[in-house]
């Protein structure tokens, strides 16, 4: 009854602190499972692929493009509706829709069942990232907002770690008794309690409540008009690129860096292998997006072009470790190079999903959302994944599985480049756009 007295206390243009602590935790467990959703098929490749009997170019397109087309072309017309309609609803049912077809997984005989999952998924998870985004955005000033981002950032490990966890507990007494169906199943019927959770308990704050107070001034846009005034901003373009061709890296490493592992050492422990690395997950690619997020913060209320350099800087960190990672000799060598390389790759996080939504206008934030992770998949989810794994197919003509791996992800590797000059060019332009997005809130506020 307490609990129920604290809910109706809240109002839809004011946050309590409590409240609002409670529901960026919901949202990081939410994105946490949408991890969790992505990062298993990975985690679990070596046994799915023997199971469909899978190359590594069809393993490729399963854990990227046939999952990343359709989740990047339906989170536009969602995101368009977010915009407009019950951000909670849309999240709510999108969550529930990715869980289910999570489960369905569990079921395919084939690649092409299993590739029809993968895109039933997709489509469920487009409706998970712009109204979070949008829903936080209205909870937080712009001060502030580089933070909570990089905190509901931190679903990425969790949901990581929460993947290698129930894959630890769930995989039976020994590594040659791994029932990939059973753990999709678990994870999928547990995503669609929680669905249930998010729609009992989760309330839809009102649009622009940091900037300005009255909802029903706030002009909302056609979507042709809302497209073409995120294009107008380099700043915004810069960094859609930058995390782009950054996590295009990271997904090819996730997508065959458990596969590369048991290559390099068939005799290790396949439990303790799932269990050591979703604790390095959740604990140094959290710290690094954390850190990162804050870092951002306060760095950038001195210089604004932090939220350029800082991204910039660690990705340029990120590109040796990540070689030196591929070509270590021992498991336990790897480890301690995935363990630096997590923790710099989450620094990006907070900072670019900052720009996303400060950089965009109100009524549009939910949009800006889409059409970065548009760009972010159609570039990093569906073509790592899969360009990795055609590497791999091209170079085991000539070599090992181990050395293929180890070509294939060290080309790869190279896309950090162009993602550290992307955010260079953001330090070099966001002072002016972000100046001219507060003006322009500015100028909305007033006119509402």
């Amino acid at each position: 009854m307490s609990c129920l007295r604290w809910m109706i206390m809240v109002d839809n243009k004011t946050t309590s602190k409590n409240y609002r602590t409670f529901a960026i935790i919901l949202l990081t467990i939410v994105y946490g499972f949408n991890f969790i959703d992505r990062q298993i098929v990975g985690i679990l490749a070596p046994f799915i692929q023997k199971d469909l009997g899978l190359t590594n170019t069809e393993l490729g397109l399963l854990i990227g493009l046939a999952f990343a087309i359709f989740y990047t072309l339906v989170a536009i017309p969602i995101a368009w509706l977010a915009d407009r309609y019950s951000r909670v609803n849309i999240l709510s049912i999108a969550l529930a829709t990715w869980s289910g077809f999570t489960a369905l997984t569990g079921f395919a005989t084939n690649f092409i069942q299993i590739g029809i999952a993968r895109m039933g998924v997709g489509i469920g998870e487009a409706g998970g990232s712009p109204p979070s985004h949008s829903i936080i955005s209205d909870m937080y000033p712009k001060e502030e907002r580089a933070s909570a981002l990089g905190i509901y950032s931190m679903g990425i490990p969790l949901g990581i770690m929460a993947a290698y966890f129930a894959t630890a507990m769930l995989m039976g007494a020994s590594g040659e008794e791994v029932n990939w169906r059973r753990i999709f199943i678990f994870l999928g019927l547990t995503g669609v309690a929680l669905a249930a959770i998010v729609k009992l308990t989760l309330r839809e704050p009102s649009r622009g409540a940091m900037e300005f107070n009255d909802q029903a001034q706030i002009k909302k846009p056609p979507f042709m008009e809302s497209l073409k005034a995120l294009l107008k901003i380099p700043a915004w373009w810069a960094m859609c690129f930058g995390i782009a061709f950054g996590s295009f890296v990271s997904y090819a490493k996730s997508a065959f860096h458990t596969k590369y592992l048991v290559a390099l050492d068939p005799s290790y422990d396949f439990q303790t292998l799932v269990i050591i690395l979703g604790i390095i997950n959740g604990t140094t690619y959290a710290g690094g997006a954390f850190f990162g997020a804050r870092l951002a913060d306060k760095w950038g209320k001195k210089d604004i072009r932090a939220y350029g350099w800082l991204p910039a800087i660690s990705i340029a960190l990120c590109l040796p470790i990540a070689i030196g990672a591929w070509w270590s000799t021992s498991i336990e060598m790897n480890l301690i190079f995935t363990t630096l390389f997590l923790l710099f790759i989450g620094v990006y996080l907070g900072p670019s999903f900052a720009i996303a939504q400060t950089l965009a206008p109100i009524s549009m934030r939910a949009m800006s959302t889409a059409l970065f992770f548009f760009i972010l998949n159609m570039i990093a989810l569906g073509g790592g994944p899969t360009f990795a794994g055609w590497l791999i197919d091209v170079f085991k003509e000539n070599y090992g599985e181990v050395e293929s791996i180890r070509y294939a992800m060290t080309v790869t590797s190279l896309l950090f480049i162009p993602s550290i000059i992307s955010f260079m060019v953001v330090a070099r332009v966001l002072p002016k756009d972000w100046a001219e997005a507060e003006k322009k809130n500015l100028q909305l506020a007033k006119s509402s």
